[in-house]
């Protein structure tokens, strides 16, 4: 019963950390609720006025989450310089409560200070958000002069609970965000091995496939942020390095594992495409349907792989796992090999593969490894692995800076300019609606600014927060209802959207935005200002804030949609040029380099390309030929990052590993590959580019891969020769839809 209710246990948490990487929402929900509660625990024995209380709840949520510091020692000092940031802004709210026109002015200015202030880092936009918040709150419970000696004693309260929470009740540390990250890797990578499971009996393959590339994407988001925090999570640069190798391989070895399941139940080899773009798949019966007994044990060692995974790592191996652990690497041998089509035995080769992978990252993460039972093909994947270690090395790779952007093009005076505009037509037009409440509306014009980079951008995100907000009215209307005059279940209340408000910002903006509004509608019950009329104009002054935010952007500095783009598909593509570039040269011989640093960059670029298309790519666009080429182009070049990055992390085992051998001969065959990326490059960044892509005979035929490298080490150097010669197709691929002209065909 106790091994059963630690399986449980286990499980459970597994299942929460793959859907909460790191616990990052539910630390963040938790730290803020908790800061409110605390506050209001102590203010309320005091005797303050629920307006105080209000206050209170609100400068607690706002210290807690504008204050954004890496290190405990700088989120103290931005918590203390934010408190004086408060103080000011509260009086100054207070102060020009009574005089409307210079109040709007200087509401007007400090937006433009706030936004403008995010160029100078962390701590700036930390207390830029401060003094917007805060202002807006002497805004909401109507501050003067009389009562400010009430609200600096709530506001001090409130930003010492909320240090109290950070440093003492809910601490978070950078090595042990770390460590909840690669507990969310390993649960991750077991539900992709669980999809794949799925693909291998699915009858709706397109539906199973779905899944597989839902999970891979999701493996693929911890992985970036597993390498976001390296530097601060780990204690030298050598382990974080060891961990970015070990995450790097397992995630490589689990997408080529699903591609390899795929060609083997299709009758032809299946294309990277297909694990990226809905609908590239076409069903055919593959060599692995006539092998009931193969595709069996296949089930059976695929479910043992996965439970290797999510293995803890601190677990002791004992004679059954080693035993397993053995099986599945034996598969890196060809005498281990089941008898069947070559395809079906591929996919054993990437369960050995896979298992290699994981054996290593389980080394990595602090795993004992136990010898006393190993194979002969486990010893040799250990020595392997150890060989790996001792490529690492702790080099620094050399920043180079980019072109700086200055004056009004650079995206922070840019922002600020136009969140200015924005927020004074929405006074002005705020003002028609309501001389009391006009302040929702500018709230609404700064909030679809945040984290936005383009005009279209703004408009799905005004699109999503008006939505959100009118479900919102509806949800307050009937619970400020039920509440009626019980302030205590109205703060309970407010407590859990609060919470929900946090837990789902980053998975649905229009969830969020049902919360807050949900919840305001209990702060004015609390205020005994609620009434039907209020949560209306609510909708009023949401709708008319999106609107001015969206005009302003629109008109002022624009930044349109297709710009925006246009240099994140230049950026992908130049950094995609620069990692194949150095991962051909590192395998032809060439000095050794950050490859995987290079490869995790792209990733981010990509993934910010992703993001800034979605206004091309939402359900309502009117445009649905640019849509489906905008999906086109992106699942392109998130196959062309697959093979990039699976290059980078082959070359960087030179010199030292026992299986890998340079080869000059590569440096010619990644020439043509390069050269494409940057004719592309140059024809997105200038369409009069006359630069063109180049075409000739495929990769595999120019090399022979048969005669590169030593005999014994033709699998991995057959691998690296699929990797470019996908690579040069997919890139070919990419001409057509961007454009880019390409070399009659010889007659």
């Amino acid at each position: 019963m106790r091994v059963a209710g630690r399986s449980v246990r286990v499980a459970l948490r597994d299942r929460i950390a793959a859907s909460d990487p790191g616990l990052l929402r539910l630390t963040a929900g938790l730290r803020t609720v908790s800061s409110i509660a605390l506050t209001l625990a102590v203010l309320a024995p005091v005797g303050v006025g629920v307006p105080h209380l209000v206050a209170g709840a609100m400068s607690a949520m706002v210290a807690t989450f504008a204050t954004r510091d890496k290190k405990r020692s700088g989120q103290a000092v931005t918590l203390a310089v934010g408190l004086i940031v408060a103080l000011v802004a509260v009086s100054l709210g207070a102060l020009l409560h009574s005089r409307l026109v210079a109040g709007d002015v200087f509401f007007v200015l400090l937006i433009f200070c706030a936004v403008y202030s995010r160029r100078f880092g962390d701590r700036a936009t930390a207390l830029g958000l401060i003094g917007f918040q805060v202002y807006f709150l002497s805004l909401f419970v109507s501050a003067t002069v009389p009562v400010l000696p009430q609200l600096y004693g709530a506001i001090a309260v409130a930003f010492v609970c909320s240090a109290l929470v950070r440093f003492a009740l809910v601490p978070e540390t950078p090595s042990g965000i770390l460590d909840r990250l690669r507990r969310a890797f390993r649960a991750r990578l077991g539900q992709l091995i669980l999809a794949q499971i799925a693909l291998l009996d699915a009858d709706d393959v397109e539906k199973a496939l779905e899944e597989v590339r839902r999970r891979t994407a999701a493996l693929h988001e911890t992985a970036l942020l597993i390498q976001a925090r390296l530097d601060q999570g780990t204690s030298d640069a050598k382990t974080a390095r060891l961990v970015q190798r070990r995450i790097a391989d397992a995630e490589i070895a689990s997408e080529r594992l699903g591609l390899l399941l795929l060609t083997a139940r299709s009758a032809e080899r299946a294309d990277t495409l297909t694990l990226h773009l809905p609908g590239a798949y076409l069903p055919s019966r593959g060599p692995l349907a006539e092998h009931d007994e193969t595709a069996s044990t296949l089930r059976r060692d695929l479910e043992a792989l996965r439970l290797l995974v999510l293995r803890p790592v601190a677990d002791a191996e004992g004679t059954a796992w080693s035993h397993v652990r053995n099986r599945l690497l034996g598969y890196r041998e060809e005498d281990h090999l089941p008898l069947a089509p070559a395809a079906v035995q591929d996919v054993f080769r990437g369960i050995g593969e896979t298992a290699r992978a994981v054996l290593g990252l389980r080394i990595a993460l602090g795993g004992a490894p136990d010898e006393s039972e190993d194979t002969p093909a486990t010893a040799r994947s250990r020595e392997e692995i150890d060989a790996e270690d001792a490529a690492i090395s702790g080099s620094e790779e050399e920043g180079q800076e980019g072109a700086q952007r200055t004056g009004l093009d650079r995206p922070t005076t840019r922002a600020a300019v136009q969140v200015a505009v924005g927020s004074s037509l929405a006074i002005v037009g705020g003002e028609f609606l309501s001389s009391h409440r006009w302040y929702w509306a500018v709230l609404t014009c700064w909030i679809v600014f945040i984290n936005t980079s383009s005009t279209g951008e703004i408009l799905v995100k005004g699109y999503r927060r008006l939505i959100g907000t009118i479900l919102g009215v509806v949800a307050g209307i009937g619970l400020a209802g039920l509440v009626g005059h019980h302030t205590w279940t109205a703060f309970a209340l407010v407590l859990l959207f609060v919470f929900a408000m946090f837990y789902t910002a980053p998975l649905s903006y229009t969830m969020m935005s049902f919360f807050v509004t949900a919840m305001l509608g209990l702060l004015y019950t609390l205020l005994n200002t609620y009434s039907l009329s209020v949560l209306v104009l609510r909708i009023a002054e949401t709708a008319l804030g999106a609107v001015c935010g969206i005009v302003a952007a629109a008109l002022v500095l624009p930044v349109h949609t297709d710009r925006r783009t246009n240099e994140l598909l230049t950026s992908v593509l130049e950094q995609l040029a620069d990692v194949t570039d150095a991962a051909v040269d590192q395998l032809s011989g060439g000095p050794a380099a950050d490859l995987l640093d290079k490869a995790r960059d792209l990733d981010r670029t990509l993934a910010d390309l992703a993001a800034a298309t979605q206004p091309l790519t939402h359900p309502i666009t009117p445009l649905r030929a640019r849509r489906d080429t905008a999906r086109y182009v992106v699942a392109l070049l998130e196959t062309c990052g697959y093979h990039a990055r699976s290059l980078a992390a082959t070359a960087e085992l030179l010199p030292e590993h026992p299986s890998i051998a340079a080869d000059p001969r590569l440096r010619g065959a990644g020439m043509r590959i390069v050269g494409n990326i940057r004719a592309i490059a140059a024809h997105v960044a200038d369409e009069g580019s006359t630069a063109r892509i180049e075409t000739g005979p495929s990769i595999a035929s120019m090399l022979q891969p048969g005669t590169l490298g030593a005999p014994r080490y033709d699998r991995v150097t057959d691998r690296v020769l699929r990797h470019l010669q996908r690579l040069d197709e997919v890139v070919a691929g990419l001409a057509r839809p961007l454009g880019v002209p390409a070399p009659a065909p010889e007659q």
